[in-house]
């Protein structure tokens, strides 16, 4: 098995705890883990090096930097080999936080957060509607974000 495959148990254990709590120190995740802060460390930079962990980030609440209005918007494309190009645009729009290329209906699938409904309708109007290969769109406003959580790592 390759390096990047073996993921044990105590990863599983160290993944769990800091997903919950990145800013936890290493040595509280060592105590739970029962081995020492060196091995946490290593293991850490391991699950860093091999893929497991990509980044660190804060979270910022849209809400409270002024993002009011949350947005989930099917896309529908005129030919689905037009989805790159579709995906460059839409990385020049700062509103665009998520973009999934998907089976179903759409064939992508983004979220949005903006201002107020008025900024809404002006991304969608003035920017992502007139995106060349985008034939139509379908939006749906989140009224409350109720679960917002990792991946579980370890078996229930």
């Amino acid at each position: 098995m390759s390096d990047n495959l073996q993921i044990d148990n105590l990863d599983k254990k160290i993944l769990d705890i800091i997903t919950k709590n990145a800013r936890v120190p290493y040595l509280e995740v060592a105590r739970e883990c029962g081995v020492s802060g060196a091995a946490i460390h290593q293991r850490v930079q391991r699950l860093i090096r091999i893929g497991v962990i990509r980044g660190s980030e804060f979270k910022v609440d849209p809400v409270m930097v002024g993002f009011k209005t949350c947005a989930y918007i099917g896309i529908f494309l005129d030919h689905p080999g037009h989805f790159r190009e579709v995906v460059d645009k839409f990385k020049d729009i700062p509103e665009i936080i998520e973009c999934h290329y998907t089976t179903g209906n759409y064939s992508l699938f983004i979220k949005v957060y903006t201002r107020d409904n008025e900024h809404l309708r002006m991304i969608l109007t003035d920017t992502i509607q007139n995106i060349s290969g985008i034939v139509r769109t379908e939006t749906l406003i989140s009224l409350e974000e109720s679960i917002n959580r990792q991946i579980p790592v370890l078996s229930r």
